[in-house]
């Protein structure tokens, strides 16, 4: 056995937060990594936010070049064990079309088209209206006070939009899983399933979700959503959110479940949708865009050293 002052301890990655304007706590400090990729430590700042618990960490490239995301580097920040944890990182890089570009990586590392959290978010630390470029069109923020307005443009209903990997009816798609049958399919930016149930909380979407969405059906996967009649013009909502998993809140999956529902004839526009992290307003009529209202709030911000998460 080595003495003891021979042994050298592994230190873990290191990053610094404050207090935000929420008052949720920061200012912890984790000693740097023993392993770095290029020696060269490049300091980031982050700023941490949430929509009704759909937590992100924003990046901002807009003015100050990053070094390229990588899903890699993506899974690693969102680690919350190791990292500092998020459901959706979202990047803010310059635009030559647009105010600028937005986009989103979930916590597998994966890319994705649309976060309808995430783009509140951006528009409240943004401060003014702005049309923003996503990989999956444009979309117009506005900041309202506590929260945002999001023009998330039109929804797609067509098999090969969503996509599916074969021809099918997406009003009703005659598929099911176990006790989940015939649901709708919407592109949102993203794609989603959408289940009308009887009580969307008695479903086992922890079981179901990850099934469904790995589906062969969905060559991209897909957002797996659940929902309940609770009133008129009212829903219930859960989410098992693609390339995250289960979600206090999923923005795109209440504008795809409002959508579903106003096409089925079961609620009428403007729909209160109530997920698990609280309440989102969806506004839609056939033929035009889906506007999304609701909270977005910043929780702190702080730096970490890019080289100790590659």
């Amino acid at each position: 056995m080595r003495p003891r002052s021979a042994l050298r301890a592994r230190t873990s990655r290191r990053f610094t937060a404050s207090r935000g304007p929420d008052g949720v706590p920061g200012g912890w400090t984790r000693p740097p990594a023993v392993h770095r990729c290029t020696g060269v430590t490049q300091t980031i700042p982050f700023i941490k936010m949430h929509g009704l618990g759909n937590d992100f960490v924003v990046l901002d490239a807009r003015n100050a070049a990053l070094p390229a995301m990588t899903p890699q580097v993506a899974r690693a920040l969102g680690d919350r064990r190791t990292g500092i944890g998020f459901d959706q990182l979202v990047l803010l890089e310059p635009s030559e079309t647009h105010d600028f570009r937005v986009r989103f990586f979930n916590s597998d590392g994966s890319e994705a088209g649309a976060c309808g959290n995430g783009s509140r978010a951006v528009a409240l630390l943004h401060g003014a209206p702005a049309v923003v470029e996503t990989a999956s069109g444009a979309i117009a923020l506005e900041p309202l006070e506590g929260g945002a307005r999001v023009d998330m443009g039109a929804p797609r209903f067509d098999w090969d939009a969503i996509p599916l990997a074969y021809a099918m009816d997406t009003f009703a798609m005659p598929v099911g899983w176990e006790t989940l049958e015939g649901p709708m399919a919407v592109n949102v930016g993203n794609p989603h399933a959408i289940f009308f149930v009887e009580d969307a909380d008695a479903v086992d979407l922890a079981a179901l979700g990850p099934v469904i969405e790995h589906d062969p059906l969905f060559p991209e996967r897909v957002n797996v959503n659940v929902a309940s009649l609770a009133g008129p013009d009212h829903l219930r909502l859960r989410v098992w959110e693609r390339g995250a998993g289960l979600t206090r809140a999923c923005g795109t999956g209440a504008c795809a479940t409002a959508v579903a529902a106003i096409r089925r004839g079961l609620v009428a526009s403007p729909v209160r949708v109530s997920l698990p992290g609280g309440d989102l307003v969806i506004a839609w009529e056939p033929g035009g865009t889906i506007m999304m209202s609701g909270p977005a709030t910043e929780s702190f911000r702080g730096t970490f050293d890019w080289d100790d998460y590659c």
